[in-house]
Order: C-alpha cells, then structure tokens, then sequence
C-alpha cells in the first residue's frame, strides 16, 4: 500500500478510492470562465483540478478562483520557483512541479519551504518528453528506466530537505512505456502515483489508450489518482476516467450495461435499444448490471447474471429480472418497462 497525502479534502494514496483529476483549457486569468469550468467539472464527477500557472497575472487569477472554488485546485508551475510560491501562498491545494526546471536548489528548497508552511503535496511531474538531456543522453531515448531514474532523483531532492509529502507521475504518449515505468517505480517506492498516458488525441483513440494505460495499471493495483487526457472538452475526460474506473471494477456508482454485439441471429434494432437505455440510464447513479441483448440465445445466461435485462425476438422481446422471465413484450414497450423496473429499484 502506497503512503497517502491530502490534496484538500481529497486523500491520495494509503488505501483511499482512487481519485478523477482534469486540467482546465481556459486562461487562469479568466476567473469567470475558470469558474464556470470547474463547476462543470465538479457535476461530472471531477475531484481535483489543476490549472497553468505560467506567469504571475495567472497566478493572482489562481488566488481569486482558488478562494471560491468548490474543488481544490492543483496549481502547475513550470521554470519560474516565484509561481510556484505564489500559488502556494494563493490558496492552491497541491502544487505540480518538475524540480529539475524551476533552476538551483535553493529554488526548489524555497518552495520546498512553502508548500511545508501551507501543508501542501507537491506532485513530482516526469514526462517522456522533457527528461533531462543527461538522462537523454545515458539511455539514447526515453525509456521506461530513464522516467524511474528521473523521478527518483527529484524525489531525493525533496527529500534533502526534508518534504515526503510527494505523489509522482511518470506519463509518456506510449502506453508500454508508461505502464513499464510505473510498475519499475511501484516496485521501489511505496510514494502515491498519479497516472496517466499524455498527449492521447482526440477524444476516440485518447479513450482508448488511456483506457488501456490507465486501466491496465489499475488492474494491476497500481495508481492512486489519474487524468485522461484528451484533446477535448475536459468534462468528457472526467465522463472517460469514471468508465475507467468502473471497468477496472473499482468504482459501483451508475449503472454497468452489457449488450451482445450483434450478429445473424438478431431480429430488433439492438444497436438503437442499446444506445437508448445508455441514455436514459446515464443519470443513474444505482450500482446495477442493466443487460440488453439481441436474441433468447445469450439472452437468458446474459441477464442471470444483470440486476435487470432485456432480449429482443421477432417483433418481441422478454424483460428477465435476476435472470427469471418477468414479461413478454411487445418491442416498442421493452425500453418502457425496463426503465420501470430500474425506477422501482
């Protein structure tokens, strides 16, 4: 088990749930439209947020969202150790740093200092792209030991002075990579673990490898907070890390849907009922199997083992409840009386 930290009112680590994080795409200086973000965030299910902190207008804006924020916000500082210790002074909840950047050690002890006064977590920020050129230069390109080696020599900085209250990323665009990284680090060190694959794409293929990445990890019991990264609306990454999180079997809020995936054997518009019943059921915070399938074949089997499902025929279907035939339907009533059943619930 990992140690654990507290960004706000969030633990990380030691045992906790693990936590949904995004990145707000508006300007720090925008309080208004940061605001409106993080609200936006937060109804989707987001925990923690971080925001750039680039200069210091961004990090007088920081302050202002920080002071009414309704989630603790994670302030990401690169090069400039003053941005850091402002934000730290501003209200942030956890300051994201990579201490090879901000300049000497007595930068790093400054704000080392400060996040101490504040009781603030500082995220250590290892990225496959931007690894130290000695680094670079020892292993010929990123690889999964180089991400270790780096972290672990920022870590041992912190450490100098003192500071344990540490979480550690290791992201890289490649899946094996990160998740190679990861598992080398979890080997050694028992500091919490942000997790994510970076730079993913759009919303369709950044899913998929995040999914992959992310979930892969968390079925191997590694990681502690994550974000999805997508080139997106933020909110669809918070909707992404939620179904993560669920497919890893670490998450029962909202209902689990499992279809058939069609094939000759089919006599209704499975494909429209599915997407129909993940609709209407997508507000429904029930931890329910809901199963919905195309024939009587793999109907039955399917929905033994769902709180709740539906099987098409000719025209018909059947609603079957703990596996156990409840009703014969006619098709256009199936979606009706299973979204009947599930309210009854």
């Amino acid at each position: 088990m990992t140690r654990q930290i507290k960004v706000g009112n969030i633990c990380i680590g030691g045992g906790a749930p693990v936590s949904i994080q995004s990145m707000l795409n508006t300007k720090t200086t925008d309080v208004e439209a940061s605001l409106s973000q993080i609200r936006a965030l937060a109804a989707a299910g987001c925990q923690i947020v971080r925001l750039a902190v680039p200069d210091m207008a961004a990090a007088e804006g920081f302050a202002k969202i920080a002071a009414v924020s309704p989630l603790p916000l994670v302030a990401d500082i690169h090069f400039d150790y003053k941005l850091a210790i402002a934000a730290a002074e501003g209200g942030a909840a956890k300051i994201r740093i990579n201490p090879g950047n901000i300049g000497g050690e007595d930068r790093v002890k400054a704000v080392v200092d400060c996040c101490k006064a504040h009781g603030i977590p500082i995220r250590i920020g290892v990225n496959g792209g931007s690894l130290e050129k000695s680094l670079l230069e020892k292993y010929g390109h990123p690889t999964p030991e180089a991400l270790v080696e780096s972290a672990f020599s920022h870590i041992a900085l912190l450490e100098k002075y003192g500071f344990y209250d540490i979480c550690v990323s290791m992201k890289s665009s490649s899946v094996p990579l990160m998740m190679q990284a990861y598992r080398l680090f979890s080997e050694r060190s028992d500091y919490p673990v942000h997790i994510g694959v970076t730079e993913t794409g759009t919303e369709y293929m950044g899913t998929i490898k995040s999914a992959m990445g992310i979930g892969g990890l968390l079925c191997l019991g590694i990681g502690d907070t994550l974000r999805v990264s997508l080139t997106a609306d933020p909110v669809r990454e918070v909707y992404a890390a939620k179904a993560i999180l669920k497919a890893a079997g670490l998450r029962k809020e909202g209902v689990n849907i499992v279809a058939c995936p069609t094939c000759g054997r089919t006599r209704i518009d499975l494909i429209g009922l599915a997407d129909q019943v993940e609709k209407a059921l997508a507000e429904c915070e029930k931890p329910i199997t809901v199963a919905v399938m195309g024939c009587i074949v793999n109907g039955p089997g399917e929905a033994r083992e769902a709180d709740v499902g539906i099987a098409g025929g000719d025209d018909c279907g059947v609603l079957f409840v703990k596996g156990e035939l409840k009703e014969k339907l006619p098709y256009e009533e199936l979606l009706p009386a299973l979204l009947r059943y599930v309210d009854s619930i």
